[in-house]
């Protein structure tokens, strides 16, 4: 159990990486990222990397600090979202890119992590995302074969955690951290709060701790938001006068 504990990303990550390796980063938008093991893994100045996350962070923080270093060779995602490098290096052809529908990556990545290599699904069939990919016919509909997804390395990042990795994640930090988690050869898990044992509520556990091989406290979370919208301030203050 203790084996497990790390002081910090820096040693979470030791041992563990090489230029060429296929690294899962969990979170949605800035949401959930494990941001303290991609300021890791950047400082290793490992390259030549292979990442299969939702999308690439924004210029300058989240995985987008990996593109910047340029340490990214390929992504497999379903969003470019508001990375503006990410756009450029692709359009240029110095960065591959394997776009996914959001749900054929999600169920890609579940897939991998079940042990199950390859599954048919209707999203994308007579579209350029079908090109090269068998398509077969069940009960008179058309689906495209899809393979699972794994990684050499899972990154994922969840609001508590014990010493034996047992994990709980908060709203939108669920989408892809789960399912991650399981399909990473090896997966570090980098924790808001590091509770005793016996503190998580046994059905309130979202990621077992059979599938987390190092966990640590974060040392710090920006926790950035993508995209901020508010309402003019004197346009709040009316609709609290009407309330």
């Amino acid at each position: 159990m203790a084996a497990k504990l790390r002081a910090d990303a820096t040693e979470a990550v030791a041992g563990l990486l090489k230029d060429g390796m296929t690294i899962m980063a969990g979170g949605f938008g800035l949401c959930g990222i494990p941001e303290n093991l991609i300021a890791a893994i950047r400082e290793t100045g490992v390259k030549d990397l292979t990442v299969i996350s939702n999308n690439c962070g924004i210029d300058g923080f989240g995985l987008g600090v990996l593109l910047g270093n340029g340490q990214i060779r390929k992504m497999i995602s379903s969003y470019v979202g508001e990375n503006k490098l990410f756009a450029e290096l692709y359009l240029s052809g110095k960065l591959e890119l394997e776009f996914n529908p959001q749900g054929t990556l999600a169920e890609r990545i579940r897939a991998g992590g079940a042990g199950i290599p390859a599954f048919f699904t209707k999203t994308g069939v007579g579209t350029l995302v079908a090109e090269g990919k068998e398509v077969r016919e069940f009960d008179g509909e058309l689906y495209v074969m899809e393979r699972g997804l794994k990684a050499d390395l899972s990154i994922v990042k969840a609001w508590k955690g014990d010493a034996e990795g047992n994990l709980i994640y908060r709203m939108t930090a669920r989408n892809f951290n789960p399912m991650m988690a399981t399909a990473g050869a090896v997966t570090l898990a980098e924790v808001e709060e590091l509770v005793e044992v016996g503190q998580l509520g046994a059905d309130q556990i979202h990621t077992p701790g059979i599938y987390i091989d190092r966990i640590f406290k974060g040392a710090q979370f920006e926790k950035r938001i993508e995209q901020l919208t508010t309402r003019p301030r004197e346009e709040a203050a009316a609709a609290g006068a009407e309330v």
